[in-house]
């Protein structure tokens, strides 16, 4: 693995937990009625997205398979998941750009791991 991507991964393990958890968090809010529901699902996709941001991939693999059924059995497809993502995908890079801008080499470490993540991601969706 890259340095630069090594070093953007470490720095997201240490500060995007809450961001990840909020806008999934909303974007389950506008789907399902049941606050409860919400919050055990996006708690749910929330360690999915840890777990690819440690590099994790089998662990990420399985919380993904029981995201798709936890939303299956809520009347969910796999768009849900993939418009969660991308909110939430949105959000780091609005936070990576305003907040590292004057930092060029850590700005491209983040940039650099959200792209892989966006290619993690997006596979997966299609399973």
């Amino acid at each position: 693995m890259n340095s630069h991507v090594a070093e953007g991964l470490s720095g997201l393990l240490e500060w995007s937990e809450p961001v990840i958890f909020d806008r999934l968090l909303d974007a389950y809010r506008r789907r399902l009625p049941d606050a409860i529901v919400c919050r055990r699902i996006a708690r749910l996709h929330a360690r999915v997205w840890r777990a690819l941001i440690s590099s994790e991939m089998r662990e990420f693999e399985a919380l993904r398979a029981d995201l798709v059924e936890a939303l299956g059995h809520q009347g969910l497809s796999l768009d849900c998941v993939a418009e969660a993502d991308e909110q939430t995908m949105t959000e780091l890079v609005e936070i990576v750009v305003a907040r590292f801008h004057r930092s060029q080499r850590i700005a491209t470490g983040y940039h650099l791991a959200l792209i892989k993540l966006a290619g993690c991601l997006t596979p997966a969706s299609a399973a």
